[in-house]
């Protein structure tokens, strides 16, 4: 699908699986409203909203509703993050963020990076990313259940970067954030270190590593075979990287 008709798209067709109104953790250091758009392509194992993954379930809330809420709340908020599911997947994205924008709000992504070209179209609208990078290419089909998934992630990484470092001395910087969910069933320690380098050598200057958890999924995560937990896996790696990287946080 082309930039262009990406441009037709209108925010009418948002399928929207839910909204919170304040959110305080879903934008580093802002206060959000964080839209839910339905829909993913991927079927992660350890996918803590598997309601989100179904592309044809119909939204629960329209956008003009939450226009709504928006223009009463601005005053209270730093800006609106969309997530998901995986919002690239929806075509009306870029004009919604467009017109977040217009209201005078930030906008913040959380995506898994599986539609480049529909990311590139929405980067210059956003000011924050927050991109998951779930592991090197050639491990991600362990976890996202989808052969071909990692070019598209690691392609994601590259236009972010590409973007962050263009507009790094306007007055409209892109922000990102780099995300890995550690299981230690899914990841041992030594693919997290090759991550950890394959990211440093893209240039990449915040990674943040999340710590698996079962609240959330279909069924209970795979048992890993042995230590460490993901506390201990997790504190592990990023202590080596505390210093490569710029930051390095855990969740």
């Amino acid at each position: 699908m082309t930039v262009n008709t990406l441009a037709h798209a209108t925010t009418d067709e948002l399928r929207i699986a839910g909204l919170t109104r304040f959110s305080g953790a879903d934008w580093p250091g802002r206060l959000a409203a964080t839209v839910f758009l339905q829909g993913c392509p991927w079927d992660c194992v350890y996918c803590h909203n598997p309601d989100l993954i179904d592309p044809h379930r119909d939204g629960t809330i329209a956008w003009r509703d939450v226009v709504t809420f928006l223009n009463q709340r601005r005053t209270q908020l730093d800006g609106v993050v969309f997530s998901g599911g995986e919002p690239t997947m929806q075509v009306a994205l870029a004009p919604a963020a467009h017109e977040v924008r217009q209201l005078g709000l930030g906008v913040g992504l959380h995506t898994g990076g599986a539609f480049p070209q529909r990311l590139d179209a929405v980067l210059p609208e956003l000011d924050w990313v927050g991109l998951d990078i779930k592991a090197s290419a050639a491990d991600y089909a362990t976890i996202t259940q989808r052969r071909g998934s990692g070019i598209h992630a690691w392609r994601s990484l590259r236009l972010v970067l590409d973007a962050a470092r263009a507009r790094a001395r306007t007055d409209h910087p892109l922000e990102y954030e780099v995300r890995t969910t550690v299981h230690p069933a899914l990841t041992d320690a030594d693919q997290l270190r090759l991550l950890g380098h394959q990211l440093l050598a893209e240039g990449v200057q915040a990674w943040a590593l999340q710590r698996a958890r079962d609240v959330g999924t279909r069924a209970e995560s795979p048992t890993a075979t042995a230590a460490p937990t993901p506390n201990d896996l997790v504190d592990m790696i990023a202590t080596e990287f505390a210093g490569p990287f710029a930051s390095v946080t855990t969740r």
